[in-house]
């Protein structure tokens, strides 16, 4: 086995929210010493051909020091539910329920996790938990800069579950140093990637440290701490903005 470092969840403009090209994705996440890059395009717009042309450019924008590896962030029609899919798949339809989506991801032997559970709620009962490979604990767009308490706990209750740090990346709000850390069997390339995530082979570093920093104790209360100061200076410069426009 090698062990290489990854960045999860990430979105290029191939999704209809994302700005940044695979290319300069690929620049800028080998600057910060990824070797893989796991990608996971919104399925608004996809079909079977756009998800073959969207591989196709992720080979041709990877190089000697990045992969890009391709993978899809799937939606229900409510657009609650979210999970990334990573694997030798075909693309599994736009809009599709969660209950389909996961019984063809285990049919095609890929590998399923929920994002972002916090985001509308979409942690509570779900009924196909079982059926997921894991959850993203910490998301950095909408957890900031400390896990998610919901995920935490859905983990913590469904011990098989897998956990995953995402960035969510969209813009350079989320270059932030959430990783895994992906222990590879042979050559490093898409498949061996694929086989690492389906096979449970990786685990997940913040700042290059263990998870128990983050995840227990002192760490975890510190990060949420720090997550509350930043979300109430935020409302405090957008009042501040906002008065400032009234008084013009």
């Amino acid at each position: 086995m090698t062990t290489y470092t990854a960045a999860a969840h990430v979105h290029s403009d191939w999704s209809y929210d994302g700005r940044w090209t695979l290319e300069d994705l690929a620049r800028a996440f080998a600057k910060r010493r990824c070797a893989v890059v796991l990608m996971s395009e919104h399925d608004v717009g996809f079909d079977e051909k756009r998800w073959a042309d969207y591989q196709a450019a992720c080979a041709a924008a990877g190089n000697d020091t990045v992969l890009l590896v391709p993978g899809m962030e799937y939606s229900d029609k409510e657009n609650r539910v979210h999970v990334l899919v990573w694997g030798n798949l075909p693309f599994l339809g736009e809009g599709c329920s969660t209950d389909d989506l996961l019984v063809q991801v285990a049919r095609h032997g890929g590998s399923a996790f929920l994002a972002h559970p916090t985001r509308r709620d979409a942690w509570r009962d779900p009924t196909w938990v079982g059926r997921l490979t894991g959850v993203e604990i910490w998301n950095r767009k909408y957890d900031g800069v400390a896990p998610s308490r919901e995920a935490l706990a859905l983990a913590r209750a469904h011990a098989d579950l897998t956990r995953l740090y995402g960035l969510d990346f969209h813009t350079r709000r989320q270059f932030f140093p959430l990783r895994q850390r992906l222990d590879v069997d042979g050559a490093l390339t898409v498949q061996s990637v694929y086989d690492a995530l389906s096979g449970g082979r990786f685990s997940r570093r913040a700042l290059s440290a263990r998870p128990a920093v983050f995840e227990t104790g002192a760490g975890l209360a510190a990060g949420r701490t720090a997550e509350y100061a930043r979300h109430r200076l935020a409302r405090m410069l957008r009042a501040h903005a906002a008065r400032k426009s009234r008084a013009r």
